[in-house]
């Protein structure tokens, strides 16, 4: 199909991607015609296109790969005793979607689990599949494979420092006065060229890894938010960990993600920032200007 790679054997990213495109159109229609929204709990939305694209990409994964698990947002649990294990959101950014806000996407991405695996711990993400239908754009990896954006070579952005970058974060719809990120939204805000919330995770990442943002955090996410988007990253060259540097984990809390040059920066505040202290002076255009003169200056040296 167009879109993947040429003269690359996608094992696994190859049918999966077929199936996000198909499941992608399912939810395009729906978003022209228009459908009723719910409440899954007291804030979460959810509508007809959730439900029929999982139950699409569900019967489609089953014909390629009868053996393989399947765990989705909108209540798929299959075989997750298995070696592998598909993680789906079949419409990450159901909210822009219920306001007619035209950036949703379809995730999937597979783990492998190897025989003895406890259900606490990770496995190897060794596939992933994130597509947006309304820009007809489809990003695909597998491990050690790279990381591709409509069949062309993906990588992370060269930015530098964290006063140079674009960044991303997200919000959540449950226990949002609870939640500390608008603290962490200012001052990143305040030392970067900017915060984007687009309100789909799985974009964030897939965006992150093609370097159209520097970085990306948020807060509770869930497996199918992270888990083909974290492999985008990391077969694109970017990092990925939690706030304070430790592995990131399909169950993390937390989740940063970035170019790798901007990461510890990123970190540092962080730290600082969840003990309380102090943080540095945000720089006067004067001092940023200086300081990006003096780095330039010994990059042609």
């Amino acid at each position: 199909m167009s879109g993947l790679p040429k003269n690359i054997d996608l094992i696994f990213a190859g049918p999966a991607a077929r199936i996000a495109v198909e499941a992608g159109q399912l939810v395009r229609g729906f978003y022209q015609r228009g459908v009723a929204t719910e409440y899954k709990g007291e804030v979460d939305l959810v509508t007809e296109a959730d439900r029929s694209s999982e139950r699409l990409i569900r019967e489609r994964l089953l014909e390629v790969f009868p053996e393989h698990g399947i765990y989705g947002e909108e209540g798929t649990r299959d075989r997750l005793d298995g070696q592998y294990r598909w993680y789906i959101d079949p419409l990450d950014g159901t909210t822009n979607f219920a306001h007619r806000f035209p950036v949703f996407s379809v995730s999937m991405g597979l783990e492998r689990r190897p025989p003895g695996l406890q259900e606490s711990e990770d496995g190897e993400m060794v596939a992933a599949v994130v597509y947006d239908p309304m820009r007809d754009e489809l990003f695909v990896a597998e491990a050690g494979r790279g990381a591709y954006l409509n069949g062309e070579r993906i990588q992370v952005s060269l930015v530098p420092e964290l006063g140079e970058a674009l960044l991303a974060t997200g919000f959540p719809s449950r226990k949002r006065h609870d939640n500390p990120n608008i603290h962490f939204y200012q001052q990143f805000t305040l030392r970067s060229h900017g915060v984007r919330r687009m309100g789909s995770a799985a974009l964030d990442l897939a965006y992150t890894a093609c370097g159209r943002f520097d970085g990306y955090w948020e807060f509770n996410l869930n497996s199918w938010d992270t888990a083909a988007g974290s492999l985008l990253l990391t077969e694109a060259g970017g990092s990925i960990t939690r706030f304070d540097g430790t592995q990131f984990r399909l169950d993390s809390s937390e989740i940063l993600a970035s170019n790798g040059l901007i990461h510890n920066e990123i970190m540092v505040l962080f730290r600082e920032m969840f003990a309380g202290r102090d943080l540095d002076p945000i720089p006067t255009p004067a001092e940023f200007a200086a300081r990006r003169a003096s780095r330039e200056a010994g990059l042609v040296k």
